[in-house]
Order: structure tokens, then C-alpha cells, then sequence
């Protein structure tokens, strides 16, 4: 197997008695790089991330971290990896230092190579001034930040990342799950995000699975989407969303009664049958020339007398790549475990 990829996998094969959870499943990690796995529920990917981290034997295929066959070289693989999981594994009645020294005794390093450790991860991951204080008085951002220090005691060449922000700063409507954060990322989530940058920056190669696709879309320079097992997707965040078309005008009219109308003024200006969400009262439809369109389609709707609430211009979002290819919202069905 290529050493030139830090986590291989080819053909993964898993079943749960008559259930296939991987049927085929692959996928190329380049080293130094965030790769986003995402997933319909059941698709498979908590599944794949087991097994490559060794926590999970195969029924076939080939797999390989780091170079290592994750068969043959079981024993060497998690030297060389980290892994998080949904939730921070840190003591809270433990200090920040006093769990990054006692994840270090129990790798193996020794009492002052883990205090030496301890005190390069406080500063890496900017916990200093809270080094001395219990866990449990941390923000739940410095709980994670914490977690992904303790996953980095033996400076692993690949960390798993296994829904690294579930539960931190939800939003406040299950609607904003996958809205751009751009103006006001959560701060929690955000310090986080720094971290994950930071890891990488410095050679760390990270496999993330998460719920939020916005997260993915920010952190990942390659997404691979996975369901019913098999990789039916692997590109760039901007060639996935390209996939699904150009730019989208979108309308919210001031009363449900008037979609009708307001499909008719889009399909004028448009030349493309509008597409409709009844329960936000909007209509959209893509678009050629982003400008023209936006201002021929305003110009129509007041003509006609259609009163908006909004409207804008969007670009085609993760979401709709999952709509596309898996027929499903992300929304709904991004996986949670499996």
C-alpha cells in the first residue's frame, strides 16, 4: 500500500448479520489535510472510521493508516493516530494539566515526560490560564479544545474526528443547523475550528465526520459522501456544490396565497420551472446571469403586485449536494452514530 496516503481504504466490506454496512467503501486521504466524511444515517461512516482505527475488524477489503495494514499491522496503527469521539472523555473533578499528565502516564511517557507534555499542549491549544482550574469549570469549547489536546499526547500523524462540535452552541432552530456561520461563527464551535486549523498547519492529517455540513464545507478541502456503504461522491466542498448548478434567486413571499403568482413572475425571467418550500413560503429557481436575474425578477414581482419578505441570491449549498445525490435532506438524515 502507498505510503504516500495517510489513510487508505479499498473495497471495505462489514456486515451486521444480513446487513451490509459497508458494501465496497473507499477512500484516499493525502496527508496534511482536513477530509470530511459525511453520510445519510446508516450510511456507513462511523462504521469505516472504526475499522480504520482498528476498534473494528473488517470482512474484507484492505485498509492502511499511515502505511499500515490495518489487518496485519493492528499493533502499529494506533501509534500513530488519535481519535476523538462525540463527546469530551476529560475528568472534570481534574484540572486541564492534571488530565493532559494523567493521559500521558497512561501512554506511557513517563511522570516528566508527561508534565512536559501537558504544559506544550496548554499552550498549543491556548489553555494556559486555565491550566489549574477543574474541567468542569471550562466552557464547553475549552472541554473539547481539552479533548483534542489529550488525543495529541503521542503527536499522531492522523487524528479521527468523530462529530467533533455535537452539542456545542446549537443553534437556536434546528433550521440555522446548516446556515453559513461566516458573520458570527458560535464560539465554541470556533475554537474548535482554530484548533482543527492549527493541528493541520502543523502536519496533522484529520478525518472529520460531522452533522454540521456548514462545518464540513469550512474545514475540509475534500468531502467524500458515503451511503448504503459504497463512496458515491468525492471531490472539493465547491465541485460537490457545483454539481447541483449555478446560482439559485430565492423568494419569501409576504403571503402563502401568492406563491402561485410569484412562480409565474420567476419562470418569466428565469425560463426554469421554480421549485417551491410551502412551509417557508419561499420559491426559487436557478439563474444565469445572477445580477440581471435579481433585478428583472424584482422588477416583475412589484409589477404584478407579489409583496416579498426576501430577496436574494445563494449559491447551491452542501445540503443540496446531499439532496441530489442521496435523495434525501442532510437536514433530516446526516448521520448522528451508527
Amino acid at each position: 500500500m502507498t505510503t504516500e496516503t495517510a489513510v487508505l481504504a479499498e473495497g471495505l466490506h462489514k456486515r451486521y448479520g444480513e446487513k451490509r454496512a459497508l458494501d465496497g467503501f473507499d477512500l484516499a486521504v493525502p496527508y496534511g489535510t482536513v477530509y470530511g466524511l459525511l453520510g445519510p444515517n446508516g450510511a456507513g461512516k462511523t462504521t469505516a472510521v472504526r475499522i480504520l482505527s482498528t476498534l473494528l475488524a473488517l470482512d474484507g477489503g484492505r485498509a492502511a493508516v499511515g502505511g499500515h495494514d490495518v489487518v496485519r499491522e493492528a499493533r502499529r496503527v494506533p501509534r500513530l493516530i488519535g481519535l476523538t469521539g462525540q463527546y469530551a472523555a476529560v475528568d472534570e473533578i481534574l484540572t486541564g494539566r492534571q488530565n493532559l499528565e494523567m493521559f500521558g502516564r497512561l501512554f506511557h511517557l513517563g511522570a516528566r515526560r508527561a508534565r512536559a507534555r501537558a504544559v506544550e499542549l496548554l499552550e498549543q491549544f491556548d489553555l494556559v490560564e486555565a491550566a489549574d482550574k477543574g474541567a468542569k469549570e471550562y466552557s464547553g469549547g475549552m472541554r473539547r479544545r481539552l479533548d483534542l489536546a489529550a488525543s495529541m499526547i503521542l503527536r499522531p500523524r492522523v487524528l479521527f474526528l468523530d462529530e467533533p462540535t455535537t452539542g456545542l452552541d446549537p443553534p437556536p432552530s434546528s433550521q440555522l443547523r446548516f446556515a453559513p456561520f461566516e458573520q458570527g461563527v458560535p464560539p465554541c464551535r470556533g475554537e474548535v475550528w482554530d484548533s482543527v486549523r492549527a493541528l493541520v498547519a502543523q502536519g496533522t492529517t484529520v478525518l472529520l465526520t460531522t452533522q454540521y455540513l456548514e462545518e464540513a464545507d469550512k474545514l475540509a478541502s475534500r468531502i467524500a459522501v458515503i451511503d448504503a456503504g459504497r463512496t458515491i461522491a468525492d471531490d472539493t466542498p465547491e465541485a460537490l456544490k457545483n454539481r447541483v448548478g449555478g446560482d439559485r434567486i430565492e423568494v419569501v413571499v409576504a403571503q402563502a396565497s401568492a406563491i402561485p403568482d410569484a412562480m409565474r413572475a420567476i419562470a418569466k425571467v428565469t425560463d426554469a420551472e421554480p421549485a417551491v418550500d410551502l412551509a417557508g413560503a419561499r420559491v426559487h429557481a436557478p439563474v444565469r446571469d445572477r445580477v440581471a436575474a435579481l433585478t428583472e425578477v424584482a422588477r416583475t414581482l412589484q409589477d404584478e403586485g407579489v409583496a416579498v419578505e426576501d430577496i436574494g441570491l445563494r449559491r447551491p449549498t452542501l445540503d443540496d449536494v446531499f439532496l441530489q445525490l442521496t435523495g434525501s435532506s442532510a437536514g433530516d438524515d446526516v448521520e448522528v452514530a451508527a
